[in-house]
């Protein structure tokens, strides 16, 4: 009863504290893990509000953080407030540099700039991928995907969005346009994605060589 009553006052606090209504069945976690594949190209007629960028930075208030310091702070970007800065100064695909991706027409135009506060650490590090592996998960869960970018130019990205922080990471949200499959490896074989026939394929080492015997 004491956990149910904790969860219902962190909802009225942190959330929208709505009663719940007739509502899609919640996504299981075996879904989400496996439909929140990176995504290098979107679906343009597909709009990320702001709105939306912020209920998936909502997720912050739930998830752990090392030595409870909560450092990250996010920017959010749509088409109308600096996407096409964004995107000038990103770099997708790196493991498959002939097809200079994004394709023309299939580019995000929504984003979250990852920044921290304090000095770049282990800690540091381990809560950016707490966090944006959470926002991920969140987007899955609202029928969007998104990327994870650490190549881009954090000195041009920190001018033109004046931001008072340090930009770690930028986080790409859109509806997917790509065929992504998983392929089962065994270790030592090569982790390399690649592209045949219009699918992105995303070689996954076995469970089995996973675990340290």
């Amino acid at each position: 009863m004491a956990d149910n009553y904790l969860e219902k006052r962190y909802e009225e606090v942190f959330g929208n504290g709505a009663k719940k209504g007739n509502h899609r069945p919640t996504p299981s976690l075996d879904y989400l893990l496996a439909n929140n594949r990176s995504q290098r190209g979107y679906v343009k007629s597909r709009i990320v509000t702001r709105e939306e960028l912020e209920k998936i930075v909502g997720v912050n208030c739930y998830i752990p953080s090392a030595r409870n310091q909560q450092a990250l702070r996010f920017r959010l970007v749509t088409h109308d407030t600096g996407a096409n800065v964004v995107l000038r100064n990103i770099r997708l695909g790196g493991a498959l540099p002939q097809l200079h991706l994004p394709f023309e027409g299939t580019e995000p135009e929504a984003f979250i700039i990852v920044c921290t506060t304090q000095p770049e650490s282990k800690f540091i590090d381990m809560d950016a991928g707490i966090s944006m592996q959470s926002m991920l998960l969140k987007a899955v869960s609202m029928g969007l995907n998104g990327i994870i970018i650490c190549a881009f130019n954090k000195k041009e990205i920190t001018e033109a969005f004046a931001l008072p922080y340090e930009p770690i990471a930028v986080v790409a949200i859109g509806k997917g346009a790509e065929r992504i499959q998983l392929v089962p490896i065994n270790e030592g074989e090569s982790q390399t994605y690649y592209r045949k026939d219009g699918t992105h394929f995303v070689p996954k080492i076995k469970k089995e060589d996973l675990i340290i015997p």
